[in-house]
């Protein structure tokens, strides 16, 4: 079952056409409706985009294996827990397998999106941070995936197996060479980037104390990019430092204006009148 997200071709189409219609519904007095579409729009623009640039690479795939090797290697220094280890309690359960492998999928754009319409609806004051939030951190996520990094299913040495492949649950297409360059857009994890964002919009915006349930995503994210062998550990890794820069940008800038805003009027000087 490939193609379970939208193709950068779809999602630009559909984007273009929410924002025509945004336009054409503020023209018949539907302001909030025309915004609505616009945002929409704006959301599947940066989709298409994001999707359009992970096909492409700014040193070619050749040595996409070796610094995924390094990364592996890198990790197994550092004593972290193997993914390999972590795959193999889950590759005899064939529906938590397949269960992944739509996690993967589906929620990485769902979450995000329901996040969106419900700031959106609910809480219209934090929606210009929220959505600040996933550009800043989107954008610098495909300026380092621009140096492509081989996922560790694609290395023979991890012993990993290529869990969406198995089950032909597959996103990835193929193209020449057999690979997308996509496919070589392990590091960092975007899947990671939005899950965390998605939990910290929720836990800071919502007032139900039962809001601290939103930890599950990114929980579950992390542990079904690892088990599916999409990513590494460092991959969600660097996608959280990018996530902290990009909050720490918008805090940096906000202090600015606001110290900008509160400095006091500089009076004229005033020349004595001469009589």
């Amino acid at each position: 079952m490939q193609n379970l997200t939208l193709s950068w071709q779809s999602s630009g189409a559909v984007g273009a056409a929410a924002y025509v219609a945004s336009v054409a519904v503020r023209r018949s007095g539907r302001p909030a409706a025309g915004l609505v579409l616009r945002e929409t729009a704006t959301i599947l623009g940066l989709f298409a985009i994001w999707q359009f640039a992970g096909q492409l690479s700014v040193m070619g795939t050749d040595g996409a294996l070796s610094r995924g090797q390094w990364v592996w290697d890198t990790e197994r220094r550092l004593h972290l827990p193997s993914e390999y280890t972590l795959q193999q309690w889950v590759l005899p359960h064939p529906l938590l397998v397949q269960g992944a492998n739509y996690y993967y999928a589906v929620l990485h754009f769902g979450a995000m999106i329901a996040l969106l319409v419900w700031v959106f609806l609910r809480h219209r004051a934090s929606y210009a941070w929220v959505r600040t939030t996933l550009v800043l951190v989107t954008a610098a996520s495909l300026l380092v995936q621009l140096i492509p990094v081989a996922p560790p299913r694609l290395l023979g040495s991890t012993g990993l197996v290529d869990t969406a492949v198995q089950y032909g649950q597959s996103v990835y297409g193929t193209t020449i060479g057999g690979l997308q360059a996509d496919s070589y857009s392990a590091m960092p994890s975007v899947h990671v980037a939005w899950c965390v964002l998605v939990a910290v919009a929720v836990v800071r915006i919502s007032p139900s104390r039962w809001r601290w349930l939103v930890i599950a995503h990114p929980v579950l994210t992390v542990a079904v990019v690892l088990v599916t062998a999409n990513h590494y550990w460092l991959d969600g890794v660097a996608a959280v430092v990018l996530l902290l820069l990009s909050y720490l940008l918008q805090w940096t800038v906000a202090r600015v204006l606001a110290g900008r805003r509160t400095q006091p009027a500089v009076e004229p000087e005033r020349v004595p009148v001469q009589i």
